[in-house]
């Protein structure tokens, strides 16, 4: 039901520095594969196949990943290297890829806005691929969107962080309807320490439905003078429905130095080896 799938892709990366001043995040490789990669793995194997990739200055690597690179093919065909390459061609072969820049930076709110020209009126999906999450049976999105069809509404994916470090994220409140599903009743970006309403952080992964970029065109700038998708998300759920799921998997954050590094090892051991 669900077949876009929205990539804000578009930040400096600062915590990256220098590597990322020439090489978009996005494109720092978990072992051997760009994290923005990872993410649309995830979304093709949700039944995905339309990939709406935001991006800004520098970021050319992004469309040349996800497109045919002749001279390296010619170069190596025949060779045993050749069958390195057969999982991003998979990945071509299988989704769409457009893209769009966003002129300015003013938040993720602002990103996913930036992107309604490419999603249109669909319910789409929207994959941060700083957030790193994997589960071998069901990815994430998938667990998403067989929820989205039963319950037609956003959806968002929490996780338990300790009370320190709520304020980092998005934060959610509201009441359980499953051990996993939780009706949101209220949303706050990066509360001050010992204001957080939980300790469930929003992470990068939501499906969300086309009146939410209405709902975006009338917020007004938030925390740190940015459109806060928490705000609009709050504004949707006081007009209607938003879940948040307890997802089945484990993420990485790979914004920071040390999540990365996790990461990196998680997949050399678990995946890469094998």
């Amino acid at each position: 039901m669900i077949k876009k799938c929205l990539f804000p892709a578009a930040g400096y990366g600062t915590r990256f520095l220098p590597a990322t001043k020439s090489m978009p995040k996005e494109m720092m490789p978990i072992v051997n594969k760009p994290l923005i990669e990872y993410g649309v793995d995830e979304a093709i194997q949700a039944g995905m196949t339309d990939m709406a990739i935001v991006t800004g200055r520098g970021k050319h690597a992004l469309m040349d990943h996800f497109d045919m690179n002749y001279e390296l093919e010619h170069q190596i065909s025949g060779t045993a290297k050749e069958a390195l390459l057969n999982d991003i061609r998979d990945v071509i072969d299988s989704a769409n890829f457009t893209y769009i820049r966003q002129r300015e930076m003013k938040g993720l709110g602002h990103a996913i806005l930036t992107g309604r020209e490419l999603v249109g009126d669909n319910p789409f999906a929207v994959v941060l691929a700083d957030d790193l999450c994997i589960n071998e049976e069901q990815g994430v999105l998938a667990q998403m969107a067989a929820l989205y069809k039963q319950f037609r509404c956003t959806i968002v994916a929490v996780e338990e962080v300790p009370r320190e470090e709520t304020h980092k994220y998005g934060v959610i409140a509201g009441e359980p309807l499953t051990d996993s599903i939780i009706r949101v009743t209220d949303m706050v970006e990066k509360p001050e320490p010992g204001t957080e309403p939980s300790n469930l952080a929003i992470i990068g992964r939501y499906v969300l439905t086309p009146d939410i970029f209405e709902i975006l065109e009338n917020t007004v700038p938030g925390k740190g003078g940015e459109i806060q998708i928490t705000d609009a998300l709050l504004e949707q759920a006081k007009n209607g429905c938003v879940l948040a799921y307890k997802f089945k998997g484990k993420r990485f954050d790979c914004g920071s130095v040390e999540g990365f590094i996790e990461a990196t090892n998680y997949c050399y051991e678990n995946i890469y080896k094998k």
